[in-house]
């Protein structure tokens, strides 16, 4: 079983950036899709960015232009570069990866962010 594991939570100030970053413990593209979830005290959790086998994304439209998802292969990595963060990006970030038989999850990693 493909183990994620993420790393690069933190408290920041908003207006500050963080850098996610989720690793596989096998290879990468053999996921449909790989992203990220999150999860703020109370709410659903949420998709917030995702990409393909192909290179197709989708960011969430609170984040856009803000966030940036990306993936390094070589490195069975996929990053997500948070900018201009908001307080309303508080929350439990989960990597997942899709592998069209069941989704795979991260044990997720710490976003807080000050107003």
């Amino acid at each position: 079983q493909v183990q994620l594991v993420e790393s690069g939570g933190d408290f920041v100030q908003a207006g500050g950036s963080l850098r996610l970053s989720c690793v596989a413990s096998g290879n990468i593209l053999s996921f449909d899709a790989v992203g990220w979830y999150r999860q703020a005290p109370g709410l659903q959790r949420e998709l917030v960015a995702s990409i393909t086998t192909s290179g197709t994304t989708y960011v969430l439209d609170s984040v856009k232009g803000r966030f940036t998802i990306s993936r390094d292969s070589t490195k069975n990595t996929v990053h997500l570069q948070m900018n201009s963060l908001k307080f309303e990006d508080t929350a439990v970030y989960y990597c997942y990866g899709d592998d069209a038989y069941r989704i795979h999850w991260g044990r997720g990693t710490q976003v807080t962010v000050s107003s």
